[in-house]
């Protein structure tokens, strides 16, 4: 996350002779890797010409680079009391504050910068998450799939969100979004009986609320009680019929009950309203092949392995078009689909598993 600096260019018209001997010696071992040698030499020069920042600079940048962030700080900080506007300066002495864990006191050398990734780790250090996230989103769209941007931008998400659902429970614990909010943290640890306590009391309170059915209806899910999930899914596809998750978990509950029909026609409904998504495209297929509808099943698995051509769904539909094809007749077509269940099921298998 934190990069080094190289060393800076030399402006010596502004140093005694000796001092810039001792700059010129510094910069030449640093070069060659004599780090140790280097800072002795820009150290002498800090003494010769106290009042050239440049020497200040070098000697805190030098520190840095060899990871003696503490004793960095000193040096940076006189050289920018020499010269406020010199920004490498700010950016060392940013980074080696941030690494050190003062937070606060980089912050302002951060932004003066706008080293947007190093200020979004010193933003969530300080509980600054709001502005944590507008800077290391920025920095994300320069480096996408950076896992140390992905998993600092994912922290301060989850610390924004901890603290506006705390700050609910404080104010208002009574509420039905206080409710909802208990209930979602029972269906994480998978305590569904208080979680549907929850879920029921937020609509109780405010039955209205879109998103509140879908909950309780997966609380049921959970608990295999398909009947009462049903209910609660048919409750939220009324509220909101634009819902594709709520149309496909209408359509996949109906499947456990043995409604294939009814099924089928939820899934399709929730294909339309979000197409292609392969877990709609294999309940799709199931319920249109248990309906007698053997086109459709076809073209729904086949649609999915378009899709998805990995894994182990994509296995999970070969096995299935097997049986299909098995059944109409077509014994070539149901080994060739056999032949690759097998493969993919191989290269799903977790590795010491018996073959």
């Amino acid at each position: 996350m934190i990069h080094p600096v190289v060393i800076a260019g030399l402006a010596l018209q502004s140093i005694s002779a000796q001092g810039a001997q001792h700059m010129q010696a510094g910069v030449e071992a640093h070069k060659q890797g004599h780090f140790d040698t280097a800072i002795a030499e820009f150290r002498q020069a800090t003494q010769t010409d106290p009042g050239f920042g440049q020497a200040f600079f070098n000697l805190g940048e030098e520190y840095y680079n060899v990871g003696d962030f503490a004793a960095a700080i000193a040096p940076l900080k006189r050289a920018l009391d020499l010269n406020p506007d010199l920004e490498a300066a700010h950016r060392v002495l940013g980074y080696s504050l941030l690494t050190l864990g003062e937070s606060a006191e980089a912050i302002p050398h951060l932004q003066k910068v706008q080293a947007r990734e190093a200020l979004g780790i010193a933003q969530i250090d300080t509980g600054q998450y709001q502005e944590a996230i507008v800077n290391l989103s920025a920095a994300l769209s320069d480096h996408p799939n950076d896992a140390d941007l992905l998993y600092y931008l994912g922290r301060a998400a989850g610390l924004l969100s901890k603290q506006s659902i705390d700050t609910l429970m404080e104010v208002q614990p009574n509420s039905a979004r206080a409710h909802q909010a208990m209930g979602e943290s029972y269906s994480v640890v998978r305590q569904m009986p208080q979680a549907e306590k929850e879920f029921s009391d937020a609509l109780r309170l405010r039955p209205g609320t879109p998103g509140l059915h879908l909950a309780l209806g997966l609380v049921y899910v959970g608990k295999a009680e398909w009947a009462k999930a049903e209910e609660e899914f048919r409750a939220e596809t009324k509220l909101q019929p634009g819902n594709a998750e709520a149309a496909y978990r209408l359509g996949s509950t109906l499947l456990q009950e043995g409604k294939a029909h009814e099924g089928r026609l939820a899934l399709e409904q929730a294909n339309k309203l979000k197409s292609d998504m392969p877990e709609t495209l294999y309940s799709l297929g199931k319920a249109a092949s248990l309906d007698g509808n053997a086109e459709l099943a076809e073209k729904s698995w086949r649609r999915l392995l378009e899709v998805e051509k990995d894994g182990s769904l994509a296995a999970q539909t070969h096995f299935a078009l097997a049986g299909l094809y098995r059944k109409q007749g077509s014994s070539a077509k149901a080994e060739g689909e056999m032949r690759e269940f097998r493969r993919l099921q191989r290269a799903v298998q977790p590795v010491g598993r018996a073959q």
